[in-house]
């Protein structure tokens, strides 16, 4: 198994368990994390979800090994977005990190300990609030591959930090601490290393005491309305025609063994 689903009360926890790739999200992976979060929206025992990782690493990313090796070229030609999709509540689509297209009915925390980049960091904006260690870090690291944005990066980046913030992070792919996210809007909380699932649950079970169906409505009066979220999502999918015609080379410099740890000096 790729994943670790547990839960605490009304709260589940969903921890992606591959140390070894830092998280890295393959296409199980993706699958995995795509079904769990359906199940435990729709688990009447459960009232929040909390998105981590296993080993002090949160995601690195989609896992460009898979991409180089060809592994993953049938799970990528399977998400085109069909024609008429409009509603990401009732018509539930996976994205190629996995969850990135769903609009869930309940809260997603993150708790981010180490790299939550490239993709990985796509999958934090996706959850709607972020609790940051010491020490972890966000940042588009695809950019060094020719890799798009395409599981929502785009869509929410703006909405969480301002247009100009935005333009920074995605040209130049660079590393954002925790203590920036902070003051910028990426991160909500901030604690120290090795506590960002503690404080995350902490947050998590004082959401749990309110009425539930008052918070999920003002919640999601307050997101894009479902049909803007489907036609910014449909807009951004444009950009995968770019992995074939640049990303793919990259991926495979990447699977070579370059730009390893975030540098940006040997790509």
């Amino acid at each position: 198994m790729t994943l670790r689903i547990t839960q605490q009360g009304r709260v589940a926890v969903i921890s992606i368990d591959r140390p070894e790739a830092r998280g890295a999200v393959n296409p199980a992976t993706a699958q995995a994390l795509y079904d769990a979060m359906l199940a435990a929206d729709r688990d009447d025992e459960c009232d929040v979800i909390i998105l981590t990782g296993t080993e002090e690493s949160f995601c690195a990313g989609f896992d460009l090994k898979t991409a180089a090796d060809g592994s993953a070229t049938d799970w990528i030609a399977g998400l085109d977005i069909p024609q008429g999709w409009s509603d990401p509540m009732a018509q539930p689509l996976p994205g190629p990190m996995g969850p990135s297209r769903l609009m869930l009915r309940k809260p997603v925390i993150a708790a981010i300990e180490g790299p939550a980049v490239a993709g990985g960091m796509e999958l934090a904006m996706w959850c709607d609030m972020r609790v940051m260690a010491e020490g972890a870090v966000m940042g588009v690291y695809c950019r060094r591959w020719g890799v798009p944005l395409i599981d929502g990066g785009t869509v929410r980046l703006p909405r969480l930090v301002g247009q100009g913030r935005a333009n920074d992070l995605i040209l130049t792919g660079r590393r954002v601490t925790a203590a920036e996210a902070l003051t910028m809007g990426l991160a909500d909380r901030v604690t120290t290393w090795g506590t960002a699932v503690t404080v995350a649950m902490a947050l998590a079970q004082d959401l749990t005491r309110f009425p539930q169906g008052c918070l999920r409505a003002d919640h999601l009066s307050a997101r894009m309305a479902p049909a803007d979220l489907a036609e910014a999502l449909r807009r951004e999918w444009r950009s995968s025609a770019l992995f074939h015609a640049e990303g793919q080379a990259g991926a495979a410099r990447f699977a070579a063994g370059r730009g390893r740890g975030g540098d940006f000096d040997v790509i």
